[in-house]
């Protein structure tokens, strides 16, 4: 299956990074190259830098990119190495940069990868397929102790310790191997009157055990700081998010990074030294608008947040 992806608030994203046509900016995660064709079709002199841990993601933005040449550098890691990459290439700073944090269009509906409960396959759930550990040992080999944490925390769902609870009964018959048996034990463990409204019963857990398997949410916040300490004064970070825990990481740390002074006010004078590194553009974040939703119902959950670095 050929690499698709959609590019979610594209324009937006574009226009928070007031693109310069001699500057480095870098896609944390390249997908399809929806958002990088953008960026490097705006430079002239300048380099964009790409990044995406999964090896059929780079393989497409390459070839969708061929035309800019050595223009566009790519980088088969997670994004959470910029700073070492940036070393590696002797780069002191960056004019921008987007992380796009959602899983792509791509992986969803490519059944192999296991990302779909729609879609019955092995139970997998690697962004990066180097990687040994899958969704199977998450499901497999995790307590129900273990399971519930996961499932609470990263899907905020309600149910998740009887989903946890069914998985563990279930694996007493034998392990579980597909996206179809997990989805079947979801649906059992979620209580018939809560299945009405709603997501699908086995979006949140799903979406649990992809963050877990990829350790989607453990390094965000350092990522994103270190994100704009690569930034150049007056150089921008933009992040879109897809859920709540994302979102709230993304906010809290813009708002550490913007703080200044974090002294008691019943302070005479500033003892902390803390200064701040910028300013939060977005005080709201930016979603979709309805055109956008109509042409991509997964934009729905999208939030565009922005950062300007001052210093």
């Amino acid at each position: 299956m050929e690499f698709h992806h959609v590019p979610v608030l594209k324009d937006e994203a574009i226009q928070a990074l007031a693109i310069r046509a001699d500057g480095i900016y870098v896609d944390a995660t390249m997908g399809g190259a929806g958002h990088s064709v953008e960026i490097a079709r705006r430079l002239t002199t300048g380099r964009l830098i790409g990044f995406d841990q999964d090896e059929e993601a780079i393989r497409a933005s390459q070839k969708r990119l061929e035309s800019f040449g050595d223009r566009v550098t790519f980088v088969n890691q997670n994004f959470k190495t910029i700073r070492s990459v940036l070393s590696n290439l002797k780069i002191n700073g960056i004019d921008g940069a987007l992380m796009d944090l959602g899983v792509s269009s791509h992986q969803l509906d490519e059944g192999a990868r296991g990302f779909s409960y729609q879609i019955d396959a092995p139970l997998d759930m690697r962004m990066d397929r180097r990687n040994d550990f899958s969704a199977y040992d998450v499901v497999n080999s995790y307590s129900a102790a273990e399971l519930e944490r996961v499932i609470f925390q990263y899907g905020e769902e309600r149910w998740a310790r009887r989903i946890a609870e069914f998985i563990v009964k279930a694996r007493e018959a034998g392990p579980i191997n597909t996206t179809a048996q997990l989805t079947k034990l979801i649906k059992q463990a979620v209580p018939k009157g809560a299945r009405k409204d709603g997501p699908h019963p086995a979006k949140r857990t799903f979406q649990a055990i992809r963050i877990e398997v990829n350790g989607e949410l453990a390094l965000l916040s350092q990522a994103v700081e270190d994100f704009v300490c690569a930034l150049n004064p007056h150089g921008r970070l933009a992040v879109i998010t897809f859920h709540s825990l994302e979102d709230r990481i993304v906010k809290n740390t813009f708002a550490q990074l913007a703080a200044g002074c974090v002294c008691p006010k019943e302070f005479p004078v500033c003892v902390c030294g803390k200064q701040s590194m910028g300013k939060i553009i977005t005080k709201k974040p930016i979603t979709a608008g309805e055109k956008e939703l109509e042409e991509n119902p997964r934009a729905r959950s999208a939030k565009l947040r922005v950062f300007e670095k001052m210093v």
